[in-house]
């Protein structure tokens, strides 16, 4: 071999060299730019599972809040069924209708129950304080022997279903005489 061509085996493998060098740093940048592209996507994908849980949760608690609605105004629709039972059982309390009576007291109960079972409480508030809330003041009576705001008489009880008034009740309420006038001026 002569000095030219080894000259020339030289000059070859230098520059064989650098393209090499430049198509591993384009590799290597491809492949920054590829990952970097995929964890772009990753992060897509978690926002929207993310975003899908939080509809299909909104949907859940929305179609349970469309379910009680429309039980609250079945059961409501139901109260004044409870209403004629009372007054029925009320009505006849001869030894003539004990049968009669034995039959509705039992499907009284039956229907107590499961209005009880679908979340239906009935409030008594005789004795209580008076609450705008879930009473109805239809009559006061002006007294001294009971605090101001305290439930004398219920003619009608209130229900509630999961926090939500039904039907208020209707009460008398002590008023210490004078007490709405003082109340007034204040």
């Amino acid at each position: 071999m002569s000095g030219e061509e080894i000259k020339i085996k030289v000059t070859n493998t230098e520059s064989g060299d650098k393209p090499q060098a430049e198509e591993s740093a384009g590799e290597e940048s491809q492949a920054r730019k590829l990952s970097a592209e995929m964890e772009d996507l990753r992060q897509t994908l978690l926002r929207r599972q993310a975003d899908f849980d939080n509809y299909r949760k909104r949907i859940e608690k929305e179609r349970a809040e469309d379910s009680k609605r429309a039980t609250a105004r079945v059961l409501e629709s139901l109260i004044p069924i409870v209403d004629s039972f009372e007054h029925a059982l009320g009505a006849h309390k001869d030894d003539e209708y004990a049968g009669y009576r034995k039959g509705f007291e039992l499907i009284y109960k039956q229907l107590l129950d499961q209005l009880a079972r679908l979340g239906v409480e009935r409030v008594e508030p005789l004795g209580t304080a008076f609450d705008p809330h879930v009473h109805q003041a239809v009559d006061r009576t002006e007294t001294t022997e009971h605090a101001d705001g305290i439930i004398l008489e219920v003619f009608q009880p209130a229900y509630v279903f999961h926090g939500r008034v039904l039907r208020p009740a209707m009460v008398r309420v002590a008023v210490h005489p004078g007490g709405a006038s003082n109340r007034a001026v204040n």
